[in-house]
């Protein structure tokens, strides 16, 4: 079985940086795309960044030229760098993974951590 697991959140002022971290067991043999999404209080999830088939990028609009996904292949680690902080950036941030990129759904979600932007 895969395990996704985030760390990296916390409390940052506005214009700050943070970078999250999803650790995955095997991702590279389990996983063929995964993503990060996140659910800002009272709201649906939405994603926010993309590793797509051999590992091309994509983001939504409201994070892109400021947010970063990629992997860290040497600790099982899928991160997202995040810089120029927003307070509208605040949210629940998950990571998630599929075996099959084609599928419409992720077949693994981590617990979520916590990312807080303040003015």
């Amino acid at each position: 079985q895969v395990r996704l697991v985030e760390s990296g959140g916390g409390s940052v002022q506005v214009g700050g940086s943070l970078r999250l971290s999803c650790a995955a067991s095997n991702w590279w043999i389990g996983l063929a795309c995964m993503a990060w999404f996140r659910q800002p209080p009272g709201e649906e999830r939405e994603g926010v960044a993309f590793l797509l088939s051999g590992d091309k990028e994509g983001y939504a609009e409201s994070v892109q030229g400021r947010f970063t996904i990629g992997k860290d292949k040497a600790k099982n680690a899928l991160y997202l760098q995040m810089e120029s902080l927003k307070p509208e950036d605040t949210a629940i941030y998950y990571c998630a993974g599929k075996r099959v990129c084609g599928n419409q759904d992720y077949d693994f979600w981590g617990q979520g951590t916590q990312v807080t932007v303040s003015s």
